[in-house]
């Protein structure tokens, strides 16, 4: 299959929209996955490659690099040895639409009107976004920018955004201003997503985002980690916590039955999405 095909399918699978922007998304994705996977790329051979222009080609590269996933030296796009594309929200927000979108409808059962909910930066809790007006009266925390700029006009919904130092590549803050707001408030439940999950353990790539998780982990009475089947034995740098320290894991379908078993003889409370939505509607 083409990238130019690649773009479309994405487009029709997972992306609601035929915009512009949507499609931007899509191509600066394949595009990273791509540097990825090569190591490097001349930025003439995206031309061809995505069907777009060179100043087009550019544009997409320098966004890129502006979020620390690249560099880009003499016409060439090479990887920088962090990995952050795994964690970027170019390359999260396209992925595993159908899972995402299943796990977040599981999660909005946990949520009562009148309660205040920490909503970390993950894709996967921005897809609660969507719903949230059916819960209100709420009071919604968050660090998400992308968060921010969704629930900001809902009706009865009291917004609390979390400042301290932007990082471009998760469009979120972090850091010790986050942590300490954070750190003066009391929520009902924190809704949270992490990279990788290993040895029954959760992980993430970036330290500021560990430590600005922890404190709403730490400042919630009810702990939600939203896994798709694909964070499952990926690895990370950085240990969070371990799954059964959360009161809820919400999983997808495809998540393996022999899996499930194992996760639950260990003592995680681990709930299939589909399962959690007949049992609580």
């Amino acid at each position: 299959m083409s990238e130019k095909a690649k773009i479309e399918t994405l487009l029709a699978e997972e992306l609601p929209s035929d915009s512009r922007h949507a499609r931007q998304l899509v191509r600066r994705q394949l595009i990273a996955e791509a540097v990825m996977a090569e190591g490097s790329l001349r930025i003439e051979d995206l031309t061809d490659r995505f069907g777009i222009s060179l100043m087009t080609a550019h544009r997409d590269v320098d966004d890129l690099v502006s979020r620390g996933l690249f560099r880009k030296t003499r016409g060439i796009v090479s990887a920088t040895p962090t990995s952050l594309i795994e964690a970027s929200d170019v390359y999260r927000a396209s992925r595993q639409g159908r899972e995402k979108q299943q796990i977040a409808d599981a999660a909005l059962t946990f949520i009562e009107p009148g309660q205040a909910i920490f909503l970390d930066d993950s894709t996967t809790v921005q897809h609660m976004a969507g719903q949230l007006p059916g819960k209100v009266p709420l009071t919604a925390i968050t660090n998400s920018l992308t968060l921010i700029n969704t629930l900001k006009d809902i009706r009865d919904l009291t917004l609390i955004s979390l400042g301290g130092q932007y990082y471009n590549w998760c469009n979120a803050f972090m850091g010790h201003i986050t942590i300490q707001e954070i750190g003066r408030l009391r929520a009902d439940t924190a809704f949270m997503s992490m990279s990788a999950i290993l040895d029954d353990t959760a992980f993430h790539q970036s330290p500021e985002m560990v430590d600005t998780k922890r404190a709403m982990f730490d400042s919630a009475a009810k702990r939600i980690l939203l896994a798709d089947t694909t964070k499952f034995e990926r690895r990370a740098l950085h240990c969070f916590a371990a799954l059964k320290d959360f009161d809820v894991v919400i999983v997808d379908d495809t998540m393996p039955m022999s899996a499930l078993d194992r996760l639950r003889d260990k003592g995680v409370n681990v709930l299939v999405a589909d399962e959690v939505k007949s049992q609580r509607a």
